[in-house]
């Protein structure tokens, strides 16, 4: 995975990423969004504050095979103690290949 700034996420489909389908593999899609809700969410926080994935539903309306993946986030609320993000994630030509709403908890760090 490459960051391009705290909100943008991209991965090169590689052929271990690719399931026995031939398709990108869903794990894949998620652990790029998560990724990337987590450091849009970091870049929010001080260095007392810790964070953690609460829930994360993502639809899926296309797939890739090859090329580039790219994921944006975007922080839609932060409280002391929770977050809302969203994300998409298309191709590297701007097709929609999923869409994503998460939440994070955010609690002080311990020593």
């Amino acid at each position: 995975m490459r960051w391009d700034d705290a909100s943008t996420v991209r991965v090169e489909v590689r052929p271990e990423l690719i399931n026995a389908a031939g398709l990108l593999s869903g794990a894949v899609t998620y652990a790029l969004v998560d990724y990337c809700m987590g450091s849009t969410l970091w870049k929010e926080t001080t260095e007392e504050e810790g964070i953690a994935t609460v829930s994360i539903s993502i639809n899926y309306v296309a797939t890739a095979t090859e090329g580039e993946v790219v994921c944006r986030t975007t922080l839609d609320r932060r409280n002391r103690r929770l977050a809302t993000l969203r994300s998409e994630v298309t191709t590297d030509d701007g097709r929609l290949l999923c869409t994503a709403i998460g939440t994070y908890t955010i609690f002080p760090r311990r020593d």
